[in-house]
């Protein structure tokens, strides 16, 4: 006779995975210093997505890795920082505080609206303006950016810890039960 091994519906498979996952991050080593890091550098690099048109995604998976944080926690950061909307709330204190920094007036090339059509004919000039356009607001969000990763990487760092030591708590405690029990028996 055969044991049919259980079946779990998607959202358990899904829950079981994060548990796994979550777990997997906990125990990791490097542990505080390379979740806190990959969390930071997520949600700092989302305040740059705007910015520059999201082409920030390709350089954030080498910038996770250089750096030696935790991908996973990274990605979990740039969720947060999406969720919480703050780059769509900091853009216009960003491009003030980029005229504040660098006071000149950018004027680069001839301003033009933007055009995919004249992009893939070869015409940069207008993605040349966007970006120029943007420059001080890059400024801004780039400090605001450094900002909440150095923030968020000392509040994760610590939660990170103190959900560890009640976990190595939890698992003193169920291994000191049973020895009181047996203790208990022979006296």
């Amino acid at each position: 006779m055969s044991i049919k091994p259980k079946k779990y519906n998607f959202f358990q498979r899904f829950g079981r995975a994060f548990k796994f996952n979550i777990t997997k991050l906990l125990r990791s080593p490097g542990g505080a210093r390379k979740v806190s890091l990959g969390f930071a550098l997520g949600l700092g690099l989302e305040m740059l997505v705007l910015s520059t048109g999201s082409l920030i995604y390709i350089l954030f998976v080498p910038i996770v890795r250089l750096a030696k944080g935790s991908l996973p926690a990274s990605i979990i950061g740039n969720v947060i920082g999406k969720l919480t909307l703050l780059p769509v709330i900091l853009l216009p204190f960003a491009k003030t505080l980029g005229k504040l920094i660098f006071p000149m007036k950018v004027n680069f090339g001839h301003k033009s609206s933007f055009s995919f059509q004249k992009l893939i004919h070869g015409d940069f000039h207008s993605l040349v303006s966007v970006l120029h356009g943007g420059f001080h607001t890059l400024i801004g969000m780039t400090i605001f950016g450094m900002i909440l990763g150095t923030c968020s990487y000392f509040i994760v760092y610590h939660f990170y810890e103190k959900e560890k030591a009640k976990r190595l708590k939890r698992r003193r405690n169920k291994h000191e039960l049973p020895l009181k029990s047996v203790k208990q028996n022979y006296i």
